[in-house]
Protein backbone atom coordinates (compact mmCIF):
# COMPACT_ATOMS: atom_id res chain seq x y z
CA UNK A 1 0.00 0.00 0.00
CA UNK A 2 2.91 2.41 0.47
CA UNK A 3 4.22 2.31 -2.65
CA UNK A 4 0.72 2.66 -4.27
CA UNK A 5 0.80 5.83 -2.08
CA UNK A 6 4.08 7.19 -3.50
CA UNK A 7 2.63 6.67 -6.75
CA UNK A 8 -0.95 7.67 -6.99
CA UNK A 9 -2.13 11.07 -8.34
CA UNK A 10 -5.65 12.28 -9.84
CA UNK A 11 -5.62 14.66 -12.37
CA UNK A 12 -8.36 15.05 -15.64
CA UNK A 13 -6.94 16.25 -19.00
CA UNK A 14 -9.06 17.22 -21.95
CA UNK A 15 -6.13 16.24 -24.18
CA UNK A 16 -4.44 13.31 -25.66
CA UNK A 17 -1.06 14.05 -25.29
CA UNK A 18 1.92 11.75 -23.33
CA UNK A 19 3.77 13.19 -20.95
CA UNK A 20 7.20 10.45 -20.74
CA UNK A 21 10.39 10.52 -18.73
CA UNK A 22 13.14 12.32 -20.87
CA UNK A 23 14.90 8.94 -20.60
CA UNK A 24 11.74 6.86 -21.84
CA UNK A 25 11.31 7.64 -25.13
CA UNK A 26 7.95 6.11 -26.83
CA UNK A 27 8.61 2.36 -27.90
CA UNK A 28 5.24 0.80 -29.69
CA UNK A 29 1.99 1.26 -29.52
CA UNK A 30 -0.54 -1.56 -28.87
CA UNK A 31 -2.55 -2.31 -32.62
CA UNK A 32 -5.99 -1.51 -31.66
CA UNK A 33 -7.99 -2.30 -34.74
CA UNK A 34 -11.50 -1.64 -34.21
CA UNK A 35 -12.06 -0.03 -30.60
CA UNK A 36 -12.28 3.98 -30.22
CA UNK A 37 -12.12 4.44 -26.61
CA UNK A 38 -8.52 3.40 -25.54
CA UNK A 39 -5.01 3.57 -26.82
CA UNK A 40 -1.97 2.09 -25.55
CA UNK A 41 1.73 2.87 -25.59
CA UNK A 42 4.46 0.83 -23.99
CA UNK A 43 7.58 2.15 -23.56
CA UNK A 44 11.14 1.13 -23.55
CA UNK A 45 11.76 1.62 -20.14
CA UNK A 46 9.06 -1.28 -19.47
CA UNK A 47 6.05 1.67 -18.28
CA UNK A 48 2.79 1.11 -20.26
CA UNK A 49 0.52 4.51 -20.55
CA UNK A 50 -3.14 3.55 -21.13
CA UNK A 51 -5.36 6.39 -22.48
CA UNK A 52 -9.19 6.09 -22.16
CA UNK A 53 -10.96 8.56 -24.55
CA UNK A 54 -14.40 7.40 -24.26
CA UNK A 55 -15.02 6.87 -20.49
CA UNK A 56 -18.78 7.42 -20.88
CA UNK A 57 -20.94 8.94 -23.79
CA UNK A 58 -20.07 12.15 -24.81
CA UNK A 59 -17.31 12.33 -22.34
CA UNK A 60 -15.42 15.67 -22.47
CA UNK A 61 -12.65 14.23 -20.16
CA UNK A 62 -9.57 11.48 -21.32
CA UNK A 63 -7.80 9.69 -18.37
CA UNK A 64 -4.24 8.89 -18.62
CA UNK A 65 -2.87 5.94 -16.68
CA UNK A 66 1.06 4.82 -15.76
CA UNK A 67 1.35 1.40 -15.00
CA UNK A 68 5.06 0.97 -13.91
CA UNK A 69 6.64 -2.59 -13.04
CA UNK A 70 6.52 -3.10 -9.39
CA UNK A 71 10.33 -3.19 -9.43
CA UNK A 72 11.19 -0.55 -11.36
CA UNK A 73 8.30 1.29 -9.55
CA UNK A 74 11.02 3.73 -6.83
CA UNK A 75 13.76 4.10 -9.93
CA UNK A 76 11.17 5.86 -12.24
CA UNK A 77 11.48 9.49 -13.66
CA UNK A 78 7.97 9.71 -14.16
CA UNK A 79 6.30 12.76 -13.69
CA UNK A 80 2.93 11.67 -11.56
CA UNK A 81 1.59 14.93 -12.13
CA UNK A 82 1.01 14.47 -15.49
CA UNK A 83 -1.61 11.21 -15.05
CA UNK A 84 -4.72 9.76 -13.51
CA UNK A 85 -3.26 7.25 -11.91
CA UNK A 86 0.25 6.14 -11.29
CA UNK A 87 -0.60 1.85 -10.79
CA UNK A 88 2.37 -0.73 -9.49
CA UNK A 89 1.89 -3.70 -11.78
CA UNK A 90 1.07 -6.56 -12.11
CA UNK A 91 -2.12 -6.35 -10.06
CA UNK A 92 -2.69 -8.73 -7.51
CA UNK A 93 -6.48 -7.71 -5.91
CA UNK A 94 -8.43 -6.41 -8.27
CA UNK A 95 -12.19 -4.84 -7.84
CA UNK A 96 -14.37 -4.57 -10.78
CA UNK A 97 -17.45 -3.21 -11.44
CA UNK A 98 -19.46 -4.17 -14.79
CA UNK A 99 -20.13 -8.06 -15.46
CA UNK A 100 -18.69 -7.38 -19.07
CA UNK A 101 -14.97 -7.08 -16.93
CA UNK A 102 -15.66 -10.72 -16.14
CA UNK A 103 -15.71 -12.86 -19.45
CA UNK A 104 -12.14 -10.59 -20.37
CA UNK A 105 -10.51 -11.70 -16.77
CA UNK A 106 -11.62 -15.57 -17.59
CA UNK A 107 -10.10 -15.41 -20.93
CA UNK A 108 -7.12 -13.98 -19.66
CA UNK A 109 -6.85 -16.71 -16.67
CA UNK A 110 -6.91 -13.66 -13.61
CA UNK A 111 -10.20 -13.94 -12.42
CA UNK A 112 -8.64 -15.38 -9.24
CA UNK A 113 -7.45 -11.71 -8.88
CA UNK A 114 -10.59 -10.53 -8.48
CA UNK A 115 -11.76 -9.66 -4.62
CA UNK A 116 -14.48 -7.58 -5.04
CA UNK A 117 -17.91 -6.64 -6.96
CA UNK A 118 -20.82 -4.26 -6.71
CA UNK A 119 -23.73 -6.62 -7.38
CA UNK A 120 -22.70 -9.76 -7.23
CA UNK A 121 -26.16 -12.05 -7.44
CA UNK A 122 -25.69 -10.23 -11.45
CA UNK A 123 -22.87 -12.58 -12.30
CA UNK A 124 -23.59 -15.46 -14.51
CA UNK A 125 -19.94 -16.87 -15.19
CA UNK A 126 -20.31 -20.38 -13.47
CA UNK A 127 -16.15 -20.53 -12.76
CA UNK A 128 -16.57 -16.92 -10.77
CA UNK A 129 -19.76 -18.02 -8.79
CA UNK A 130 -18.15 -20.76 -7.25
CA UNK A 131 -15.36 -18.26 -6.39
CA UNK A 132 -18.30 -15.76 -5.07
CA UNK A 133 -20.01 -18.95 -3.53
CA UNK A 134 -16.24 -19.72 -1.49
CA UNK A 135 -16.10 -15.94 -0.05
CA UNK A 136 -13.30 -15.39 -2.38
CA UNK A 137 -15.24 -12.24 -3.79
CA UNK A 138 -17.07 -9.88 -1.59
CA UNK A 139 -20.21 -8.43 -2.60
CA UNK A 140 -19.95 -4.54 -2.65
CA UNK A 141 -23.27 -3.14 -2.78
CA UNK A 142 -24.64 -1.51 -5.84
CA UNK A 143 -22.00 0.45 -8.50
CA UNK A 144 -23.94 3.37 -8.02
CA UNK A 145 -23.37 3.87 -4.17
CA UNK A 146 -20.54 1.15 -3.59
CA UNK A 147 -19.58 0.60 -0.56
CA UNK A 148 -16.13 2.03 -0.10
CA UNK A 149 -15.77 0.73 3.52
CA UNK A 150 -15.86 -2.90 2.50
CA UNK A 151 -13.79 -1.69 -0.33
CA UNK A 152 -10.60 -0.88 2.09
CA UNK A 153 -11.25 -3.58 3.97
CA UNK A 154 -10.38 -6.24 0.75
CA UNK A 155 -7.53 -3.81 0.02
CA UNK A 156 -7.60 -3.95 -3.64
CA UNK A 157 -4.77 -2.74 -5.81
CA UNK A 158 -7.00 -1.56 -8.28
CA UNK A 159 -10.70 -0.98 -8.86
CA UNK A 160 -11.94 -0.82 -12.76
CA UNK A 161 -14.44 1.55 -12.49
CA UNK A 162 -17.90 1.72 -14.68
CA UNK A 163 -19.19 5.39 -15.30
CA UNK A 164 -21.99 7.37 -16.99
CA UNK A 165 -20.59 10.83 -16.12
CA UNK A 166 -17.23 12.33 -14.32
CA UNK A 167 -19.24 12.66 -10.62
CA UNK A 168 -18.70 9.57 -8.42
CA UNK A 169 -18.73 10.14 -4.69
CA UNK A 170 -17.51 6.85 -4.10
CA UNK A 171 -14.44 6.40 -6.47
CA UNK A 172 -13.06 9.85 -4.76
CA UNK A 173 -13.34 8.43 -1.91
CA UNK A 174 -11.43 5.64 -2.58
CA UNK A 175 -8.39 7.75 -4.44
CA UNK A 176 -8.23 9.84 -1.51
CA UNK A 177 -7.62 6.21 0.58
CA UNK A 178 -4.83 5.78 -2.48
CA UNK A 179 -6.70 3.01 -4.05
CA UNK A 180 -6.19 3.82 -7.63
CA UNK A 181 -9.54 4.00 -10.03
CA UNK A 182 -9.42 3.28 -13.51
CA UNK A 183 -12.03 4.42 -15.64
CA UNK A 184 -13.44 1.25 -18.30
CA UNK A 185 -15.23 2.36 -21.37
CA UNK A 186 -16.46 -0.77 -23.23
CA UNK A 187 -19.63 -0.02 -22.95
CA UNK A 188 -19.42 3.37 -25.27
CA UNK A 189 -18.20 1.03 -27.92
CA UNK A 190 -20.64 1.32 -31.32
CA UNK A 191 -19.26 -2.01 -33.02
CA UNK A 192 -19.03 -5.57 -32.17
CA UNK A 193 -15.61 -6.20 -32.62
CA UNK A 194 -14.66 -2.38 -30.85
CA UNK A 195 -16.58 -4.09 -27.13
CA UNK A 196 -14.57 -6.98 -27.38
CA UNK A 197 -11.26 -5.62 -28.36
CA UNK A 198 -11.34 -4.29 -24.81
CA UNK A 199 -9.59 -7.61 -23.73
CA UNK A 200 -6.33 -5.78 -24.26
CA UNK A 201 -7.32 -2.71 -22.27
CA UNK A 202 -6.86 -4.94 -18.89
CA UNK A 203 -4.18 -7.25 -20.60
CA UNK A 204 -0.87 -4.64 -19.07
CA UNK A 205 -2.31 -4.56 -15.92
CA UNK A 206 -1.05 -8.32 -15.62
CA UNK A 207 1.41 -8.69 -18.15
CA UNK A 208 -1.14 -10.51 -20.28
CA UNK A 209 -0.66 -8.73 -23.59
CA UNK A 210 0.56 -11.44 -25.62
CA UNK A 211 -2.51 -13.69 -24.42
CA UNK A 212 -4.87 -11.05 -25.00
CA UNK A 213 -3.84 -10.51 -28.88
CA UNK A 214 -3.91 -14.27 -29.07
CA UNK A 215 -7.51 -14.50 -27.56
CA UNK A 216 -8.66 -11.30 -29.48
CA UNK A 217 -7.18 -12.78 -32.89
CA UNK A 218 -9.39 -15.74 -32.22
CA UNK A 219 -12.80 -13.74 -31.63
CA UNK A 220 -12.01 -11.13 -34.50
CA UNK A 221 -11.45 -14.29 -37.29
CA UNK A 222 -14.27 -16.50 -35.95
CA UNK A 223 -16.74 -13.25 -36.63
CA UNK A 224 -15.41 -12.29 -39.68
CA UNK A 225 -15.65 -16.24 -40.93
CA UNK A 226 -19.19 -16.56 -40.24
CA UNK A 227 -20.07 -12.62 -41.03
CA UNK A 228 -18.55 -13.67 -44.90
CA UNK A 229 -20.34 -16.88 -44.68
CA UNK A 230 -23.66 -15.28 -44.33
CA UNK A 231 -23.09 -13.44 -47.21
CA UNK A 232 -23.87 -16.57 -49.06
CA UNK A 233 -27.20 -16.81 -47.88
CA UNK A 234 -29.73 -16.22 -51.01
CA UNK A 235 -32.15 -14.55 -49.39
CA UNK A 236 -32.47 -10.87 -47.05
CA UNK A 237 -34.68 -11.09 -44.50
CA UNK A 238 -36.67 -8.05 -43.11
CA UNK A 239 -35.96 -8.13 -39.24
CA UNK A 240 -37.52 -5.33 -36.47
CA UNK A 241 -36.64 -5.52 -33.00
CA UNK A 242 -37.41 -3.70 -29.62
CA UNK A 243 -41.03 -3.60 -27.88
CA UNK A 244 -42.92 -1.23 -25.98
CA UNK A 245 -42.81 0.61 -22.71
CA UNK A 246 -45.23 3.14 -21.70
CA UNK A 247 -47.17 3.46 -25.14
CA UNK A 248 -42.96 4.19 -26.37
CA UNK A 249 -41.75 1.45 -29.04
CA UNK A 250 -38.00 1.46 -28.10
CA UNK A 251 -35.41 -0.26 -30.80
CA UNK A 252 -32.09 -0.06 -32.02
CA UNK A 253 -30.82 3.04 -33.81
CA UNK A 254 -29.76 2.18 -37.28
CA UNK A 255 -26.23 2.92 -36.43
CA UNK A 256 -25.88 0.99 -33.28
CA UNK A 257 -23.72 -2.39 -32.26
CA UNK A 258 -26.93 -4.44 -32.46
CA UNK A 259 -28.00 -2.95 -35.66
CA UNK A 260 -24.47 -4.00 -36.95
CA UNK A 261 -24.54 -7.62 -36.01
CA UNK A 262 -28.27 -7.78 -38.01
CA UNK A 263 -26.27 -6.18 -41.17
CA UNK A 264 -23.96 -8.40 -40.34
CA UNK A 265 -25.65 -11.42 -40.59
CA UNK A 266 -26.65 -10.51 -43.98
CA UNK A 267 -30.63 -9.54 -42.64
CA UNK A 268 -32.05 -5.97 -43.32
CA UNK A 269 -33.01 -4.12 -40.39
CA UNK A 270 -36.37 -2.03 -40.63
CA UNK A 271 -34.67 1.04 -39.11
CA UNK A 272 -31.57 0.32 -40.99
CA UNK A 273 -31.22 4.23 -42.49
CA UNK A 274 -31.54 5.93 -38.87
CA UNK A 275 -28.48 7.73 -37.59
CA UNK A 276 -28.69 7.07 -34.25
CA UNK A 277 -26.10 5.38 -32.41
CA UNK A 278 -28.54 4.82 -29.35
CA UNK A 279 -32.29 3.13 -29.46
CA UNK A 280 -35.01 5.40 -31.16
CA UNK A 281 -38.32 6.34 -29.17
CA UNK A 282 -41.27 4.85 -31.61
CA UNK A 283 -45.15 5.11 -31.95
CA UNK A 284 -46.94 1.98 -32.09
CA UNK A 285 -48.36 2.94 -35.27
CA UNK A 286 -44.80 3.90 -37.11
CA UNK A 287 -43.59 0.17 -36.18
CA UNK A 288 -46.55 -1.87 -37.74
CA UNK A 289 -46.69 0.66 -40.56
CA UNK A 290 -43.35 -0.48 -41.09
CA UNK A 291 -42.48 -3.97 -39.59
CA UNK A 292 -45.74 -5.90 -39.67
CA UNK A 293 -44.57 -7.83 -42.35
CA UNK A 294 -41.38 -8.17 -41.02
CA UNK A 295 -39.67 -12.05 -41.31
CA UNK A 296 -38.24 -12.20 -38.41
CA UNK A 297 -38.83 -10.10 -34.44
CA UNK A 298 -35.57 -10.49 -32.49
CA UNK A 299 -35.21 -8.89 -28.90
CA UNK A 300 -38.46 -7.50 -28.18
CA UNK A 301 -37.08 -6.52 -24.29
CA UNK A 302 -37.54 -8.89 -21.48
CA UNK A 303 -40.23 -11.15 -23.01
CA UNK A 304 -40.30 -14.60 -22.63
CA UNK A 305 -43.08 -15.88 -24.13
CA UNK A 306 -45.72 -15.07 -26.72
CA UNK A 307 -48.82 -15.40 -23.79
CA UNK A 308 -46.61 -12.80 -21.91
CA UNK A 309 -46.83 -10.51 -25.09
CA UNK A 310 -50.05 -11.25 -25.53
CA UNK A 311 -51.17 -10.53 -21.82
CA UNK A 312 -49.31 -7.14 -22.21
CA UNK A 313 -51.03 -5.34 -25.09
CA UNK A 314 -53.02 -7.00 -27.79
CA UNK A 315 -50.97 -4.74 -30.03
CA UNK A 316 -48.24 -7.46 -30.79
CA UNK A 317 -50.70 -9.83 -32.14
CA UNK A 318 -50.49 -7.36 -35.10
CA UNK A 319 -47.24 -8.53 -36.53
CA UNK A 320 -46.61 -11.91 -38.68
CA UNK A 321 -43.67 -12.65 -36.30
CA UNK A 322 -45.85 -13.57 -33.68
CA UNK A 323 -48.80 -15.29 -35.94
CA UNK A 324 -45.95 -16.93 -37.72
CA UNK A 325 -43.54 -17.64 -34.35
CA UNK A 326 -40.60 -15.73 -35.22
CA UNK A 327 -39.44 -13.84 -32.35
CA UNK A 328 -36.20 -14.59 -30.71
CA UNK A 329 -35.37 -13.44 -27.16
CA UNK A 330 -32.38 -13.16 -25.10
CA UNK A 331 -34.14 -13.08 -21.92
CA UNK A 332 -34.31 -16.96 -21.78
CA UNK A 333 -30.39 -17.37 -21.48
CA UNK A 334 -29.62 -16.94 -17.80
CA UNK A 335 -27.22 -17.63 -15.31
CA UNK A 336 -28.08 -19.45 -11.69
CA UNK A 337 -28.97 -16.09 -10.07
CA UNK A 338 -30.67 -15.02 -12.76
CA UNK A 339 -28.23 -12.66 -14.65
CA UNK A 340 -28.68 -12.22 -18.33
CA UNK A 341 -25.85 -13.85 -20.35
CA UNK A 342 -26.02 -11.67 -23.04
CA UNK A 343 -25.15 -8.72 -20.80
CA UNK A 344 -22.17 -10.52 -19.51
CA UNK A 345 -20.28 -12.24 -22.42
CA UNK A 346 -22.16 -11.25 -25.31
CA UNK A 347 -20.11 -7.97 -25.59
CA UNK A 348 -16.91 -10.12 -25.08
CA UNK A 349 -18.16 -12.69 -28.02
CA UNK A 350 -19.69 -11.08 -30.54
CA UNK A 351 -18.81 -14.13 -33.12
CA UNK A 352 -21.59 -16.44 -30.77
CA UNK A 353 -23.75 -13.32 -31.00
CA UNK A 354 -23.52 -13.41 -35.10
CA UNK A 355 -23.62 -17.16 -35.23
CA UNK A 356 -27.23 -17.08 -33.28
CA UNK A 357 -28.40 -14.79 -35.69
CA UNK A 358 -27.18 -16.39 -38.69
CA UNK A 359 -28.61 -19.58 -37.64
CA UNK A 360 -31.95 -17.90 -37.14
CA UNK A 361 -32.13 -16.02 -40.48
CA UNK A 362 -30.63 -18.31 -42.64
CA UNK A 363 -30.55 -21.74 -40.29
CA UNK A 364 -29.06 -23.88 -44.13
CA UNK A 365 -25.95 -21.43 -43.52
CA UNK A 366 -25.18 -22.56 -39.88
CA UNK A 367 -27.74 -25.45 -39.18
CA UNK A 368 -25.61 -27.36 -36.37
CA UNK A 369 -24.99 -24.01 -34.53
CA UNK A 370 -26.22 -24.63 -31.16
CA UNK A 371 -27.79 -21.27 -29.78
CA UNK A 372 -26.09 -19.54 -26.92
CA UNK A 373 -27.70 -16.54 -26.34
CA UNK A 374 -30.79 -15.72 -28.63
CA UNK A 375 -33.41 -18.45 -28.52
CA UNK A 376 -37.64 -19.22 -29.87
CA UNK A 377 -39.93 -17.38 -27.50
CA UNK A 378 -41.84 -20.18 -25.78
CA UNK A 379 -45.45 -20.69 -26.09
Amino acid sequence: MCLVCCLLSCKQHSDNKVNTAPDSPLSIATEILYAQGFSILKLDSGITIITVHSPWPNSESTFRYALVPKEKALDSNLNTADYDAVIPIPIERLVVTSTTHIPALEALGVEDRLVGFPGTEYISSKKTRTRIANGKIINLGTNESMNTELVLSIQPNLVVGFGIASENKGYETLKRSNIPVVYNGDWTEKSPLGKAEWIKFFAPFFGMEKKADTVFQSIEASYVAVKRLAQSAKQTPMVMSGALYKDVWYAPGGQSWAAEFIRDANANYLWKNTSETGSLSLSIESVLNDGKSADFWISPSQFTSYSELENDTWHYKQFEAYTNKTIYTYALSKGATGGLLFFELGPNRPDLILKDLIHIFHPKVLPDHTPVFFKPLNN
